[in-house]
This record gives structure tokens, sequence and C-alpha cells, in this order.
């Protein structure tokens, strides 16, 4: 299977810190797989998926989407190449309006009309089994309920492959069972997902793969039952 992300040699050091968050990290994300980043915090995993999704440059290594060399692209390919992988953050980012219009606005992003794009939004909350909360303005919602929306804008987009970082932390256990069940589904649909989790039973549950980060670098990697012990 070919990889949709790849990691060749990638080392990363923030402006200032005079460590390395990541080290000489070589790494495929595949369509239609679950991969989960599993390890402590201040591991590399966040530095790591924002690498994978476009957020931050490398500071050595090479980042390639479906073969391409993504920051040696120019700028229309780098955009047309960034808009099939998103990234979901730990701590969500709402846009101001109503839960419905969060979940749409990565559709309304991405050109599609207006009816089209709060249609489709109004399914995937129903998916969720949180359609009660299409009305709520973004300042009603728990931070349970703005990580699901995130997420949830992040899956309505439809993109090639998902990151979700830490997706479960707020969540309830029915919530956390119901994502678990929608990440199954959309690997079925042949979108890759990459999760970073502390969660390890999450990552047993729903990983075909997991790869284990430690102090920057990948530790172990393989089938969950045989590198994670829950």
């Amino acid at each position: 299977m070919s990889a949709a992300i790849e990691l060749r040699g990638v080392w990363h050091m923030y402006p200032g810190s005079g460590r390395w968050a990541l080290r000489d990290v070589s790494l495929e994300v595949a369509e239609g797989r679950i991969l989960a980043v599993v390890g402590p915090n201040g591991s590399g995993k966040t530095t790591l998926l924002k690498i994978a999704g476009t957020l931050y440059r490398p500071t050595r290594g090479t980042l390639r989407l479906w073969g391409s060399d993504f920051w040696a692209v120019d700028g229309d390919e780098r955009l047309r190449l960034r808009r099939l992988v998103v990234y979901v953050h730990e701590k969500p980012v709402l846009v101001r309006g109503t839960a419905l219009h969060n979940v749409a606005y990565g559709l309304l992003l991405r050109g599609a009309p207006p009816e089209e794009a709060l249609s489709r939004a109004r399914r995937v909350l129903e998916r969720m089994g949180a359609g009660e909360l299409a009305g709520r303005e973004r300042g009603q919602l728990s931070a349970g309920e703005a990580q699901l929306i995130s997420i949830l804008r992040a899956v309505a987009a439809e993109p090639r492959v998902l990151l979700l970082d830490e997706p479960t932390a707020h969540l309830d256990l029915e919530k956390r069972r119901r994502l678990a069940s929608l990440i199954r589904e959309l690997r079925g649909r042949g979108m890759g997902v990459v999760v970073a989790t502390h969660d390890y039973l999450l990552a047993r549950s729903i990983a075909d793969e997991v790869v284990v980060v430690e102090e920057g670098r990948l530790k172990a990697r393989g089938p969950p039952g045989e590198v994670l012990e829950v």
C-alpha cells in the first residue's frame, strides 16, 4: 500500500529551545488505515502530527504528501495538498457562531454551497448523536462538546488523512465509544486516520498499527497487541 504521508529523516527543534523535539523520525501514513501514536507528555507526538499536517516545516528531513516533496512545490500545489490533510488540535478553536456553523466551516472554506455545507454538517452531528448541539453558540459549549465539534468539523471536510491529537481528552465514555466507532467507519470509507493519544485502551481497540514515541524518537512500531501492554 503506497503512503499518503511520508516523513523521512525528520528532526525538529523549536526556536530557542536548545533541544530536539523530534530526532531522525521516518514514518509512513496510508489511506484506509488507523495509526495510533502513543507516548508520554513531551515525547514529540504533537510535533510529529503537526509536521505531518504541514503546520510546521521540519528543521531537517523531508515531508512527502502523495509522492510530492511538500516544502519544495509551489504555493498552489501546497494549498491543494494541504487540503487533503486535516489536523485537529487537542485544544479546540471554534469560530463565532453555532455548533452547526462550526461543523460546516471547513466545507464553506472549500467553496461548498452554504445549503449543502449545512446539510452535511447536520448529518455528521446526528451520526455522532450530537444533533442537539446544532443550535448552540460557541460560548454555550462545554470543553468536551467544543472538542467534539472541532473533530466533526474536520470529518465533515472529508480529508484523505485525518490527524487527531488527544481526541478523547475531554469526552465522556459514551462520546469516546461513538468516536471510536466513527474512526473505524472513516477507515472503512478509505480515509487514513492518525491518533496521538495517552489512551492505550483506545489505541489498542481501534489501531491497525501503533508507534511509540519517546524523547523524540520512534521506539517501537507494530500491531497493537505486540506493542502495547494494557
